[in-house]
């Protein structure tokens, strides 16, 4: 099964990531786990560059469903250009969305894939209301 990415996203951040050796599998392609950790890395890049450090004493995003679809090989050795979309807000959660592409030849996806993403509050393990200035942020 395909899922789709939403047409109606807004661009939030971008980075690039060189690929490990030891991101690799046995036939020298990135290995599907490492799709799934560059996605969390971005994400996480991301809620840096906000002054969002994840923490346990803290407020912050958990993952409440996450998937990727594969078009593409990526092969070592090369960077991977990650950019990562935000929309649909809702009263807790908001969708991310993220696709790789090469950054030696940027154009072509090689995965896409999201995340619906939940605000809690750690300590109490509790979801909590968006704050208004990340509503704001990841409205398309």
């Amino acid at each position: 099964m395909k899922i789709a990415i939403a047409d109606k996203k807004k661009l939030v951040y971008e980075m690039t990531l060189p690929m490990r050796w030891g991101d690799m599998d046995a036939m020298g392609h990135l290995n599907n786990t490492s799709y799934f950790r560059y996605f969390e890395t971005v994400r996480i890049d991301w809620l840096y560059t906000l002054g969002q450090v994840p923490g346990p004493a803290k407020e912050g995003i958990v993952i409440v469903n996450a998937f990727c679809n594969f078009y593409r090989q990526l092969e070592y050795p090369g960077d991977v250009l990650l950019k990562l979309y935000a929309s649909d807000p809702a009263r807790t959660t908001f969708e991310t969305w993220v696709t790789m592409e090469r950054a030696d030849a940027p154009g072509p996806i090689y995965a896409a894939g999201g995340a619906t993403t939940m605000w809690v509050d750690f300590p109490r393990q509790k979801a909590m209301e968006l704050p208004g200035w990340l509503r704001e942020l990841v409205t398309p």
